[in-house]
């Protein structure tokens, strides 16, 4: 069945003129059945993928029935993470632009409220949040509810596996009951189900059929990675499997021109493409590409739609995007043509809720890999060096430099101190100077914890005096030794069924604190020791007072190291 173009939908002149200066032509299939249901304030349940433009089904209709003489808000858009909300904030700033005093709010945690007191004093007509910081703003009274006409769930399944249930479940409590509700979510589980059962108004179900998915034939792989260690984990695993063409994808212009820049001083052939750059540029880095001068290029999403080339060995993913879909499509452009491809993707703190996304999405687990070594750099170096002479002397692809070694020889050189000092010469030539990262200290720090677990076993025959064992017990473990960490005591352990990710998502999205706050996180069978860096501990404390954890309430303080 043909879609029908956006002038048959309903929507009035203003909104059809902003999604005609988008450049959207006809809507796609999650539009055509969302909007004209959704303008006749009915509910609605849409399961469809992420990038299949559900934000503009839900914003279009929502917009259609805002009041912008009416200074408060009137519709609420309920995300999982503040970069989704940021998003979908802008595409509502986007396709209400032709609405005059049209005000969109985000709202979310880990920032100052003060702006966002502010922008609720004004008067915003749309708030788009996270659950957590939603609930506080309600609680604040900051937020009033009284006049939403309008609730969206987006990505309601994901909202609830980060733990966002309770969150939800009280914020759409205190709404008003004549509103209309639409649930978007990529599947429809038992949770997902209750909660459309207990908070919605027999909804009409719009199911958009799956696109199939080519990942298979993709060698798919991640590294917990900090920001600032990127660029060199990047560079060790171009020094240690040197793709033929590799593409670097980026979330932001500006990353993608840091990026660049930090692979250039490193003496790699790299280009970029983002959405600065003339087409008459494109074209030309472009064919650069394609002709292998240009080995790696960096690029953002939309720069590198239409991308059709058939020799990437490698893409990685330097930020994780905010799609699935948009994952698929990054790492599509390798595994080509009947060929093997390899995607490496960088993680680190609240990334992991969204490579859980992606495995759910893709149905396939990404691999967990160790960053490499500069050790292990350097031994694959002088593995290449060995097999390049090597294959230069087996085929006789040597010049002939007799004229050079005979003054050298008559100098009184050895044949064996020519050769050492001519691959020194090119092994310095090739070879880049690596840089020490956090990630090498956690690696030392691990070995040198297995030499001592090591060293303990081998005396564990030994009988220990009473003592000892006294003082060793009094003194507990080394697990504290990180400069500037605290040590919490939570009396929750194994018993309750705890995993270190439980308390990890806890405490990012209850104390919003910044990534690469916590250490070291240990389960005990009726107790966990949680390593939080030492400016932000009371402040975890404090967060964390009255929460709970898998439906049950705990307590948490320092560790007293009785």
């Amino acid at each position: 069945m043909d879609t029908p173009p956006f002038t048959e939908l309903g929507l009035p002149d203003s909104l059809l003129s902003a999604v005609l200066d988008m450049g959207f032509e006809s809507p796609s299939p999650i539009q055509a059945m969302t909007i004209p249901l959704a303008l006749e304030g009915k509910d609605l349940i849409g399961l469809s993928q992420t990038g299949s433009g559900k934000t503009a089904a839900f914003a279009l209709p929502t917009l259609a029935r805002i009041d912008p003489k009416l200074a408060e808000p009137q519709a609420l858009i309920v995300c999982p993470t503040r970069e989704l909300a940021v998003q979908v904030c802008e595409e509502v700033f986007r396709l209400g632009s032709k609405i005059k005093g049209l005000r969109a709010l985000p709202v979310y945690g880990g920032t100052p409220i003060d702006r966002q007191l502010k922008g609720l004093r004004k008067g915003a007509h749309i708030v788009v949040g996270t659950p957590g910081r939603l609930l506080d703003h309600l609680k604040r009274r900051s937020f009033d509810p009284r006049n939403i006409q309008t609730v969206i769930l987006d990505e309601a399944d994901r909202m609830l596996d980060m733990g966002f249930q309770e969150e939800m479940e009280e914020l759409l409590a205190a709404l008003p009951k004549e509103r209309q509700t639409m649930f978007f979510s990529a599947t429809m589980n038992r949770r997902v189900s209750r909660l459309i059962e207990n908070f919605g108004q027999k909804p009409e179900l719009i199911e958009i059929e799956r696109k199939s998915l080519t990942v298979d034939a993709i060698d798919q792989a991640c590294y917990e990675v900090r920001q600032r260690s990127k660029v060199e984990v990047l560079s060790r695993l171009l020094d240690i499997d040197p793709p033929r063409l590799a593409v670097v994808f980026c979330n932001t212009k500006r990353l993608v021109d840091e990026v660049t820049e930090g692979l250039l001083a490193r003496g790699y052939t790299a280009d970029r493409l983002h959405g600065d750059i003339t087409q008459q540029m494109r074209e030309r880095v472009l064919a650069r590409f394609r002709e292998g001068t240009v080995e790696i290029l960096v690029a953002t999403d939309v720069a590198a739609r239409g991308l059709d080339v058939d020799d990437i060995d490698l893409v990685v993913n330097y930020e994780i995007p905010h799609d699935p879909e948009d994952y698929v499509h990054r790492i599509g452009r390798t595994g080509r043509a009947g060929r093997s491809g390899k995607a490496v993707s960088f993680v680190y703190g609240r990334d992991i809720y969204r490579l859980q996304t992606i495995e759910k999405y893709t149905r396939q687990t990404i691999r967990r890999e160790r960053v490499p070594s500069q050790e292990q750099v350097e031994g694959k170096r002088a593995d290449n060096l060995f097999q390049t002479i090597q294959e230069s002397l087996e085929t006789g692809k040597v010049k002939d430099y007799q004229t050079y070694l005979d003054r050298l020889l008559e100098q009184g050189h050895t044949a064996t101190d020519i050769a050492n000092a001519a691959i020194t010469l090119l092994r310095e030539s090739t070879t880049r100077e690596g840089e020490f990262i956090a990630e090498d200290q956690q690696k030392e720090a691990f070995a040198n914890e297995r030499e001592r677990s090591s060293w303990k076993s081998q005396k564990g025959d030994r009988k220990e005096r009473p003592e000892r064992r006294e003082r060793d017990r009094n003194s507990k473990p080394e697990r504290n030794n990180s400069k500037g960490m605290s040590c919490l005591f939570m009396n929750l352990g194994k018993a309750q069924h705890i995993k270190p990710g439980d308390i990890a998502g806890m405490i990012y999205r209850e104390c919003k604190v910044p990534d690469g706050s916590l250490g070291k996180i240990t389960i005990f069978p009726k107790h966990t020791l949680v390593d939080v860096s030492q400016d932000i501990a009371n402040d975890v404390i404090d967060g964390l007072r009255n929460a709970t954890l898998r439906g049950r309430s705990f307590k948490i303080d320092h560790d007293r190291k009785k």
